[in-house]
């Protein structure tokens, strides 16, 4: 791991010092990679001594700590932040530490914050965006998580991504212009094998998404996968919609609703989301909504049989897929 303000990862440090070692001289090395001298002596130094191990970061704790918190107080403190659901300042005049100490033994404790807590029962009951829940679910199709993104249309000849910011019409308050609309992205990724389908549809409309899930369905399906629960917000084209409960009926699956105001509880599919813009929608500055609709096809093939994901082990997602899924 490295220090989060460190200039150079290890590969880094290794060209430095190769640099070094090659002969020339510190001071040009060093403001070729960005560092001060001192820092490139410092690698260098440790490189000659103890090799290539010298490189890593070392631990910034130090041997003692004299003036850490004792655990007594800790428990005592926690114990009163529990009880009495005492704010910081309240608990660090208690306990005579500083209000930033009582935050950060309150948070390493995974405690929740005030305003979550119903003040008569102390017992938390609104929603957190933070969750000691990660899970990943056993086989392909136990839950499928269901999304809705939107990407603004692209003019032909591409905007102002392609002809610079001074392209903009500063006056388009006092000359009206067209309206280009917004592309709705329906997505859907399984959560186990983080296999995704995707398709840019008109609106999010009940009978839109219906449409989708079932589309949806019928790919996971080619992949051997059926689809047992789905997981969407509490939007009302999921919540209320006949058309999708019917698809759902249709499919057999159970529909899992996150808590409101709680997206980060469809994580898998929001992270996606952020993927598949990265990868494809901002790639590169297009010249027309077709021609980015166009490159959408092939970049979905990149992710689902090609590109390394983290969460399969360095493989593509259908790595995780096998002819008994």
């Amino acid at each position: 791991m490295v220090h989060r303000n460190a200039r150079l990862a290890v590969a880094g440090r290794m060209i430095l010092v190769q640099r070094v070692l090659s002969g020339r001289p510190v001071a040009h090395v060093a403001k070729e990679l960005g560092v001060s001298r001192t820092c490139a002596h410092r690698w260098v130094t440790r490189f000659r001594s103890e090799g290539p191990v010298g490189l890593h970061d070392r631990s910034s704790r130090p041997r003692s700590m004299p003036s850490a918190t004792s655990s007594a107080v800790r428990e005592r403190l926690l114990a009163a932040r529990v009880e009495d659901r005492a704010g910081r300042d309240q608990l660090a005049a208690r306990f005579g530490v500083s209000p930033s100490t009582a935050s950060r033994i309150i948070a390493r404790a995974g405690l929740p914050v005030l305003h979550e807590l119903d003040p008569v029962t102390g017992i938390r009951i609104r929603a957190s965006r933070r969750t000691n829940l990660r899970y990943e679910h056993d086989r392909p199709g136990d839950l499928l998580h269901i999304d809705v993104t939107k990407l603004g249309r692209i003019p032909d000849g591409g905007g102002w991504r392609l002809d610079g910011p001074t392209a903009i019409d500063h006056n388009r308050g006092r000359v009206r212009s067209k309206k280009l609309g917004m592309d709705c992205l329906h997505v859907a990724v399984d959560d186990h094998s983080r296999l995704a389908f995707v398709q840019v549809l008109p609106d999010e409309k009940g009978p839109t998404c219906a449409a989708f899930l079932l589309a949806a369905a019928a790919f996971f399906a080619d992949h051997g996968i059926t689809i047992r629960r789905v997981m969407t917000d509490n939007a009302l084209n999921y919540r209320r919609s006949r058309d999708f409960q019917a698809a759902l009926a249709t499919l057999d699956a159970k529909h899992v609703l996150t808590r409101p105001h709680s997206p980060w509880q469809n994580g898998k599919a929001e992270r996606f989301n952020r993927t598949l813009q990265d990868g494809w929608a901002y790639r590169r500055a297009f010249t027309s909504n077709q021609d980015r609709l166009d490159a959408l096809e092939p970049w979905m093939n990149h992710y689902n049989y090609a590109r390394p994901h983290t969460a399969c082990g360095g493989q593509p997602p259908i790595s995780r897929l096998t002819p008994t899924s």
